[in-house]
């Protein structure tokens, strides 16, 4: 009886081993399928993240260009308002000179008196209606010539002004919000000639 206990208990204690390896393996391959979802996971959470981080970076800048699109529109508009007249106002300077021409001309007399008198109206009308809209005159007789806001004409030597100064003003400039419409046509100084003292 007791060999049969001895076989019994061997015949248990091989069954158990078995078991034993039988439990291993099943835990061995299931801590391999959790390593492996584990690293399959990982591996798509750091896709995922890059994916993410790519497309915030792009979000940020499809915000950033679309806000650059909406200022420049902005500044377009202004600058539509603006300078919208720009065409316009050159268009109606040469009336301005007209104007200014016939007081020049007409005689200053009671015969004339009446028409003179309405031509200066008109021009005062004229003028202020160009003012509420920026468009201003220039008028540089006596100033530094400026190259960005006059156009000589003619140089000439003149010891009554210093050397590069507008001595003579033959056409009015204009300017409509600080932007140039039309330069002023002018005569610039060249200075007094230089006496040669050997001669």
């Amino acid at each position: 009886m007791s060999q049969q206990n001895d076989e019994n208990i061997e015949a248990t204690t091989v069954d158990v081993e078995e078991q034993v390896e039988t439990v291993e393996e099943q835990a061995a391959e299931e801590v391999s399928v959790e390593e492996t979802l584990i690293s399959s996971l990982t591996e798509e959470l750091a896709a995922a993240k890059t994916e993410a981080a790519e497309l915030k970076d792009q979000m940020l800048r499809i915000q950033a260009d679309a806000q650059n699109v909406r200022r420049r529109a902005e500044g377009d508009v202004e600058k539509a308002h603006k300078f919208g007249q720009e065409k316009f106002s050159r268009e109606l300077l040469s009336v301005l000179d007209n104007l200014e021409r016939a007081l020049a001309a007409s005689p200053e007399d009671e015969a004339t008196k009446a028409l003179r008198d309405g031509v200066e109206m008109t021009l005062q009308g004229f003028t202020s209606t160009l003012a509420k809209f920026n468009v201003e005159a220039i008028d540089p007789q006596g100033e530094t010539f400026n190259p960005e806001h006059h156009q000589a004409m003619a140089m000439q030597e003149n010891a009554d002004f210093p050397p590069n100064t507008v001595m003579a003003v033959m056409q009015k400039g204009y300017s409509l919000h600080g932007r140039l419409l039309r330069p002023a046509m002018v005569m610039v100084s060249k200075g007094a000639p230089s006496i040669d003292e050997n001669a």
